[in-house]
């Protein structure tokens, strides 16, 4: 049998969504926001859950996947890891946003030689990508209202202060 056309594709898959499972995990140990984590520990167990199905299809093709060699820590992981807000964290990572146009996952069937298991696994992580960005989205989304409205008090509350003193 021949080496697959697509088998770079699935190894990329494997690796990064291997190194994004810690990002999303840290993060989720690190905010206060109950909500958010029971999103993020969502979010680590389907990436994780990613870079094994890959790794694991790549065996069953008869590959292993091939990691980077580690070049220290992981920005990203220290990123989720620190004390920057949650919207902090959102814009430092460029998660949050969903576009409406074309993304990286447009022409992951571009291939004509992907075999019906391994397109069936791609179909399904796709889909999932594209939930995890809704999800990611929502939760910025509900974060900058929470943001909103207590900048809005706070400012309420200077103002009051503002008025008692004269």
């Amino acid at each position: 049998m021949a080496k697959p056309t697509y088998l770079g594709l699935l190894n990329a898959i494997s690796v990064a969504e291997t190194a994004a499972e810690p990002i999303f995990t840290t993060w989720a140990d690190s905010t206060k926001d109950k909500k958010l984590a029971q999103t993020l520990r969502f979010v680590a167990m389907r990436e994780g859950e990613h870079g094994v199905a890959f790794a694991k299809r790549m065996l069953e093709l008869g590959y292993e996947v091939r990691r980077p060699a580690s070049a220290g820590e992981n920005p990203a992981v220290k990123i989720a890891g620190s004390n920057k807000t949650d919207l902090q964290k959102f814009r430092a990572l460029k998660f949050g946003k969903v576009s409406g146009k074309a993304d990286v996952f447009d022409n992951m069937f571009a291939d004509k030689n992907i075999d019906p298991i391994t397109g069936g696994l791609l179909g399904r992580y796709i889909a999932e990508e594209r939930d995890t960005g809704r999800l990611l989205a929502a939760e910025y989304e509900r974060l900058l209202a929470v943001d909103k409205k207590a900048k809005k008090a706070a400012a309420k509350k200077r103002a009051k202060k503002q008025a008692e003193k004269k």
